[in-house]
């Protein structure tokens, strides 16, 4: 589930999900806005593969708990390193 396995693809694993989420997250941004900004992306970079938004927010999951992005006052931010 958080990488891929023979059941989940590697454009489905959670681990890519969470790292094109971060990608996209380059200025604080809503939840809604950050689902809109993945879609989009996800379709301009040719990867088809189904992403539920209950996948999405798993994916937000990993990143908490991982420290890399935080949520404040109804925006997610990316954390910075340095």
């Amino acid at each position: 589930m958080i990488t891929p396995t023979k059941g989940i693809s590697p454009q489905r694993a959670l681990l890519t999900v969470s790292a094109q989420i971060s990608m996209i997250l380059t200025e604080p941004m809503t939840v809604s806005q950050a689902w809109t900004s993945l879609k989009t992306w996800r379709v301009r970079h040719s990867n088809d593969a189904v992403l539920p938004y209950s996948w999405f927010v798993l994916a937000l999951d990993v990143l908490y708990a991982l420290g890399t992005i935080h949520y404040e006052d109804g925006l997610l931010y990316r954390k910075r390193v340095g």
